[in-house]
């Protein structure tokens, strides 16, 4: 496995597993990294025998702020708008480009589209959010969800797919008002679930989860959310369910991989823009046995539905 740097939500991830006494071995599995990555990790950032992930994210800082003073070279600029107009995500292009030899990160690639759309370029157009992160202001007008429980306390068995029952859950947007779908992703199984709503209002969204997620009560043991409002009626959704539900750190899309790729997956038959006014959820449902019954290369070309299927027969 290929070195990969630790981003800052992993970070408190090793904290929280090195509470639960993990081996560095076991962490480096869970976090899908090389177990060197983990080793060099501790030894930079452990301050009497204590690990300090604030610590080593004000590290990782200052070395992208000396790093930042070394131009990138306009092959690798060029490389970078490629990928992007062919709506591959920053994270992706990064991955790609640094095994290419071409060292660049994704935090540096969201802020070269920040440029270009300044600058009247349409870069920030093939972004899945439209560069939500780079709009002026810092989110100060975003009100904190109550009662969040942050992802880092989710059961070891979630990140490491060892079981049926965990789930991610994410909105996909329209044109602008004309509503929204939601999607579930289960995470051993790749089961994908998708239901269209006419607003992205909390009470709209977590009746729409409850309601998909009822003939599957019996396999929902977690629920992982990102930071939008409209799942701000999550403890509704955990005493309907019966279920645990936690919030990805913000910006952390990797953290809701799986969904975040179902969701690009989805964006085959319901392009960005596209008015769901006109998108009925007999429509979806035709979509939705489709992704399910697609091979997955990851589930050794079995179809989610299957898997799903004989998981529940096993459980």
């Amino acid at each position: 496995m290929s070195y990969r740097q630790l981003v800052e939500g992993q970070r408190y991830q090793i904290q929280a597993y090195l509470s639960q006494s993990l081996s560095q071995r076991k962490i480096a599995e869970l976090l899908e990294v090389d177990p060197s990555t983990i080793s060099r990790e501790l030894k930079r950032n452990t301050v009497g025998n204590v690990y300090c992930p604030a610590l080593a994210q004000k590290h990782t800082q200052t070395r992208k702020i000396k790093a930042s003073k070394y131009r990138v070279s306009a092959q690798t600029e060029f490389y970078v708008r490629s990928f992007i107009e062919a709506d591959w995500s920053p994270e992706q292009a990064s991955a790609v480009l640094n095994e290419l030899g071409f060292p660049v990160s994704h935090e540096w690639i969201y802020r070269f589209i920040a440029k270009d759309k300044l600058s009247g370029g349409t870069l920030f157009k093939h972004l899945r959010q439209g560069n939500r992160k780079y709009r002026k202001g810092k989110h100060h007008n975003r009100l904190p969800i109550a009662d969040a429980r942050s992802i880092e306390l989710r059961p070891s068995e979630v990140q490491a797919r060892a079981r049926l029952g965990d789930w991610e859950a994410d909105t996909v947007l329209g044109k602008h008002g004309t509503g929204a779908i939601v999607t579930l992703a289960e995470r051993k199984s790749r089961l994908y679930l998708i239901r269209r709503v006419n607003s992205k209002s909390s009470d709209e969204v977590s009746e729409a989860i409850i309601d998909m997620l009822k003939p599957h009560k019996k396999f929902v043991k977690t629920i992982t959310f990102d930071n939008g409002g409209e799942f701000a009626q999550h403890k509704k959704i955990e005493e309907a369910l019966q279920a645990m539900t936690y919030f990805a750190h913000p910006y952390s899309s990797w953290e809701r991989g799986l969904n975040e790729n179902f969701n690009g997956l989805l964006r085959q038959y319901v392009p960005k823009g596209s008015d769901l006014r006109l998108v009925t959820n007999d429509d979806l449902a035709i979509i939705e046995k489709k992704l399910n019954l697609r091979p997955r290369k990851c589930l050794g070309f079995k179809q989610p539905q299957k898997v799903y299927d004989e998981l529940k027969a096993a459980a």
